[in-house]
């Protein structure tokens, strides 16, 4: 089965509600939002905001219209995912369930533990995706064939817990 085959049919839940159903260990992550006449300031604390100390900051910039970026599951990293400024669909799935989510407000962001399959897509122009992984990069924790992730999450591939580590 192709990525985009799997991914053909997702409905876009409303993300203030639940989880039930979504991938395995997917949540929201809603950031403080302090708004007074100087601007808006948001932030996020390690092993407070997101369950794992950030040992890698990232960020997407410049898509062309129609690319995607992801296409891919880490084996032991787990990911926040943040929309800076712009906005991008994310569809996240851990071979059984999946959900897509239009991120488009910079006070959530989308958790991402091991084992599950991340494809960001649908930028708009001028979008900043942030993105913090619990550990440093490493191209062999990388899973890039749908088909291979399949066959690792029916196996039962060896994945860490984003919380117990």
């Amino acid at each position: 089965m192709k990525e985009n085959d799997a991914f053909s049919s997702v409905k876009r839940p409303d993300m203030t509600g639940g989880t039930e159903g979504w991938p395995a260990g997917v949540k929201i992550v809603e950031l403080p939002d302090k708004v007074d006449e100087r601007g808006r300031l948001n932030f996020l604390e390690a092993e407070h905001d997101v369950p794992w100390e950030i040992k890698r900051v990232f960020w997407i910039t410049g898509v062309p219209d129609g690319q995607t970026r992801g296409g891919h599951s880490h084996r032991t990293c787990h990911e926040a995912v943040f929309p800076v400024a712009g906005s991008f669909d994310i569809t996240v799935s851990d071979g059984r369930r999946e959900v897509t989510l239009h991120m488009d407000d910079v006070r959530r962001g989308i958790v991402i533990p091991a084992g599950v399959w991340c494809r960001l897509e649908n930028f708009t122009p001028g979008t900043v995706c942030l993105a913090m992984a619990s550990q440093e990069y490493d191209a062999s924790g990388y899973v890039n064939d749908y088909s291979q992730f399949l066959r690792e999450v029916v196996v039962g591939a060896d994945v860490v817990d984003p919380v117990v580590g």
